[in-house]
């Protein structure tokens, strides 16, 4: 992975992974408006997907971009980038956020106010950015408050809301200190149970539910 090789900045890059998304036959749904949680359901067996737990945004066109939360790799930043001093400093891991642009650095930053010019806001206190100098910037003086992620994932409009009906995830709100929790380990299994718990209980053979 060359993350230091120059980048363009962060709005022409989203202007093209929304170019791939529309490109993609859209899909008759309801679109997933918010940001959210997505926590993968045990019975999805997927070799990327499976057991984990992204943080996603609508794009505005039907599509999405998100990012895997508790998959740390064994690249640190000072792997990275052997010859930056304030990376050596950076003793988190860097996770693998999705299957697409790998070669990427994205970086999710807490703060209600935008780091810096070309970054995104994902959710109102989360911001991306993937811009060179501004990347930078955060390691050398708020990396305790960001995470970094090589690559990302990204949905075709109409594609997100067809998994959700499929039944491949659970939602929940966004928790921005799920995002940015120190150890992920067992936070899938905590999850999951929680989110079995909210579910409606099984409606009994023969039965049948009544709105009112």
């Amino acid at each position: 992975m060359n993350a230091r090789r120059p980048l363009a900045c962060l709005t022409s890059f989203l202007v093209a992974l929304i170019a791939v998304a529309v490109t993609a036959a859209a899909r008759a749904a309801e679109p997933v408006d918010d940001p959210v949680i997505l926590i993968a359901k045990p019975a999805l067996r997927d070799r990327v997907y499976g057991a984990t737990i992204l943080i996603a945004k609508p794009l505005g066109n039907g599509g999405h971009l998100g990012f895997i939360v508790n998959k740390p790799t064994p690249v640190t930043l000072g792997k990275l980038f052997p010859d930056h001093g304030p990376s050596q400093k950076v003793t988190d891991p860097v996770y693998l956020g999705g299957p697409v642009s790998t070669e990427v650095l994205f970086v999710l930053v807490q703060g209600r106010d935008s780091p810096g010019s070309g970054a995104m806001q994902f959710t109102p206190d989360l911001h991306l950015v993937v811009e060179r100098a501004l990347v930078d910037r955060i390691i050398e003086s708020g990396a305790t408050r960001a995470r970094f992620f090589a690559g990302t994932v990204l949905w075709s409009p109409g594609e997100l809301r067809t998994e959700i009906d499929r039944g491949f995830w659970f939602v929940q709100d966004v928790d921005t200190s799920l995002v940015l929790r120190k150890s992920t380990n067992g936070m899938w299994e905590e999850l999951v149970r929680r989110s079995q718990q909210l579910q409606p209980p099984p409606l009994p053979p023969g039965s049948l539910r009544t709105s009112l």
